[in-house]
């Protein structure tokens, strides 16, 4: 599938690459602690200055409106200047938190929350993930008692990436007594420097500690940060993974085009036929992507289960190219961070968002027509 544009949206490629080939920064951000989180909030801010902040985000709530066509454009050109990865400290508050309170979240917690996300104020973290409940999140245990216009949480979250420099936490908490699954979950906005948290940084493979647990003592959240009804915080949760699993990573995989070729560039010095045609065939499934991308971007009516196949081909192409650039580099793999870091960070990639399982469970069921699981 190939991106048609106008003469307009030429225009617009143009403006969106002079300024990101003006403001993008020239230093590798870093991967972790308080210097990352420092690191977005200015790359944040600098995106609101110029007018580039929250690009696919309604006008009225401070974004720019942009129809799916021009944000295609933009993360195109965004990649290509190798502006900062989509994949930090500003990912949940952008691509998660955001839509998800314009789509689901009152007047009062929008005119709140939304200018402190945009403006790189307010980071957040995400809290579903549980040790007993991740890729079966509905059931989930951590517990959320209405103790008059409060919430009062007690429980553990885990797998909360960037929690320990965030401000909020989208928060997914049995609040209903005596219910099971999916029934009487609520998603809370919850902050972060609320008596009662306790956040512990995890080390990964990778070597960097952006995972973290988090742990909730008697922790009172006001009831007026509950987004839409009580009880109805599996709705909103799918309202927010229909975004992860969907728009909120077209940066990542419109990135994974400009690794591999970057990739191929590396290996042209050394590549035998067989090496070359392994990169041949993962440039075109980088170009399948692409084409996925944009097809679920811009088909309509929205498939539901569009965010899983994509989730699914990103994912386990990633570690295909990053298994690649390891037998490219040999032992060089050792002294080159940046390869080695992105290689074994991918492993995350088909448990993140959804195991691989789950996303094939999906589109088995929705896509295929086969009996459940």
């Amino acid at each position: 599938m190939q991106l048609t544009t106008t003469p307009e949206d030429e225009t617009f490629r143009t403006a969106a690459r002079a300024w990101l080939a003006a403001n993008v920064p020239g230093e590798r951000p870093p991967r972790e602690g308080k210097a990352a989180a420092d690191f977005t909030r200015a790359w944040l801010r600098r995106c609101q200055q110029g007018g580039w902040a929250g690009i696919a985000w309604p006008r009225q709530y401070g974004g720019q409106g942009l129809p799916p066509q021009r944000i295609l454009i933009w993360y195109e050109e965004y990649v290509r200047a190798r502006a900062p990865s989509v994949l930090d400290g500003s990912f949940v508050a952008l691509n998660h938190a955001g839509p998800t309170l314009i789509a689901c979240g009152s007047e009062d917690q929008k005119a709140f929350h939304l200018p402190k996300i945009l403006s790189g104020d307010a980071l957040w973290c995400q809290g579903f993930s549980e040790p007993d409940a991740g890729s079966d999140l509905a059931s989930l245990r951590t517990q959320g008692v209405v103790d008059g216009d409060h919430l009062v949480v007690n429980g553990q979250k885990i797998w909360s990436s960037y929690s320990d420099h965030a401000d909020y936490q989208e928060l997914l908490i049995r609040t209903e007594p005596g219910s099971r699954h999916h029934k009487g979950l609520s998603w809370v906005i919850c902050d972060m420097r609320a008596p009662g948290i306790t956040v512990r940084p995890i080390r990964n493979l990778a070597g960097v500690s952006h995972f973290a647990e988090v742990f909730y003592d008697d922790v009172r959240i006001p009831l007026s940060s509950v987004v839409g009804p009580l009880h109805d915080g599996w709705r909103v949760a799918m309202t927010t993974l229909g975004f992860e699993r969907k728009t909120a990573a077209m940066g990542l995989q419109f990135e994974l085009g400009v690794r591999i070729e970057d990739l191929i560039a590396l290996a042209r010095p050394r590549a035998g036929t067989a090496l070359a045609e392994r990169l041949a065939d993962l440039r075109a499934e980088a170009a399948a992507l692409r084409a996925m991308t944009y097809r679920t971007v811009l088909r309509e009516p929205v498939t539901p289960s569009d965010g899983s196949m994509m989730r699914l081909y990103f994912a386990e192409l990633a570690q295909r190219i990053f298994a690649a650039a390891m037998d490219v580099l040999g032992p060089e793999a050792l002294l080159d961070g940046a390869w080695s870091h992105d290689y074994l960070e991918a492993y995350s990639e088909t448990i993140a968002g959804g195991t691989a399982e789950i996303q094939r469970n999906i589109i088995a069921e929705r896509v295929l027509g086969l009996p459940r699981e």
